[in-house]
C-alpha cells in the first residue's frame, strides 16, 4: 500500500495546507514542516507513513468482517465521503450526528427497525388501508430516518473503527467512540489535537481535493480487506469440499459363541459277580 503513496499527488491534492500559524495547536508540531505566509504546511512525508500505517489497520479490520463507520458532517466533505464508503460498502453519517448513535446504540436500532416496518407495510399492502393523513405522517417520518439513519440500516452491531473527517466538528462521536474504546482513524489539521485519536493522517481536512485523495486511499484498503475476507472464505469452502472422505471402518465382526460342552457319556454299571454255592455232599 505505501509504495502506491506518491507525495506528489498528496502535494497537488493540497493535503499539505493547514490552518493559519495562531491558530494551531502546538501537539501538531511533530507533523508540522515549515511555516509560509503565516500559514502551517504539513509534512506531506510523515503523512504518508500515516497513511500507511492507517490502511493497514483498516484492512485487517475489515478483513475481520467488522464494520468502519465513516463519520463527515462538513459541506466539502459528505458527498465525497458518502460515495466512497458505499463503494466499500461501509455505514456512514454525512447528515448531523445523531446524540447516542454509539452510547444509546439500542434506541438507534428501534428507530431504523421502524423505517423498515414501514417498509414492509408498503410491500405487504398494509399501508395501502391506512388513512390519507396517516399515510402523510409516515411517509415523513420514513423520509426523516432515511435521511439520519438510512446510510447505518445494515449496521446491526457497533462498528470495530471509526474513521472521522475534521475531529474539531464531530467531537461528540469522538467522545462516545471513547467512552466505548472504538479505534478512532482521523484526518487531523493543525488546528486539532492528534491526542484524541488513535490513527491520525496529519493533513489538509478543509479542501475537497485533499479529503478526496485521503478518504480514497482509505476505502481503497477496506475494499482490500474484504477482497482477502472472501477469498479466504471462498478457499475454505473448497478446502471443505476437495478434503478426502473418510473410509468407512469395516463393522467389527460378532466375537463366535462359545461352543457347547459334549455332556458326558454315562458310565455302565459293572453287574455284580454270580458267586456259584458249593456242591452238597449228596451230590458227590
Amino acid at each position: 500500500m505505501a509504495n502506491n503513496i506518491e507525495v506528489k499527488e498528496l502535494l497537488d491534492a493540497g493535503v499539505h495546507f493547514g490552518h493559519l500559524t495562531r491558530r494551531w495547536d502546538p501537539n501538531m508540531a511533530p507533523y508540522i514542516y515549515m511555516e509560509r505566509n503565516g500559514i502551517h504546511i504539513i509534512n506531506l512525508y510523515k503523512t504518508a507513513a500515516k497513511i500507511e500505517e492507517s490502511s493497514e489497520a483498516l484492512k485487517k479490520i475489515a478483513a475481520s468482517g467488522r464494520k468502519i463507520l465513516f463519520v463527515a458532517t462538513k459541506k466539502q466533505a459528505k458527498d465525497i465521503v458518502a460515495d466512497k464508503a458505499a463503494k466499500a460498502n461501509m455505514p456512514y453519517i454525512t447528515e448531523r450526528w445523531p446524540g447516542g448513535m454509539l452510547t444509546n446504540f439500542v434506541t438507534i436500532r428501534k428507530a431504523v427497525k421502524k423505517m423498515q416496518t414501514i417498509d414492509r407495510m408498503k410491500a405487504d399492502g398494509r399501508f395501502d388501508t391506512l388513512s390519507k393523513k396517516e399515510k402523510l405522517q409516515m411517509n415523513r417520518l420514513r423520509e426523516k430516518l432515511d435521511k439520519n439513519l438510512g446510510s447505518i440500516a445494515d449496521m446491526t452491531r457497533l462498528p470495530g473503527a471509526l474513521f472521522v473527517v475534521d475531529i474539531k466538528r464531530e467531537h461528540i462521536a469522538i467522545k462516545e467512540a471513547q467512552k466505548l474504546n472504538i479505534p478512532i482513524f482521523a484526518m487531523v489539521d493543525t488546528n486539532s489535537d492528534p491526542r484524541q485519536v488513535d490513527y491520525l493522517i496529519p493533513s489538509n481536512d478543509d479542501a475537497s481535493k485533499s479529503i478526496d485523495k485521503i478518504v480514497g486511499y482509505v476505502s481503497d484498503a477496506v475494499i482490500e480487506g474484504l477482497a482477502e475476507r472472501k477469498a479466504g472464505k471462498e478457499a475454505q469452502a473448497e478446502g471443505k469440499d476437495n478434503a478426502p472422505k473418510a473410509k468407512a471402518k469395516p463393522a467389527a465382526k460378532p466375537a463366535p459363541a462359545p461352543a457347547e460342552k459334549a455332556a458326558p457319556a454315562p458310565v455302565a454299571k459293572a453287574e455284580p459277580a454270580k458267586v456259584e454255592a458249593p456242591a452238597s455232599e449228596e451230590e458227590e
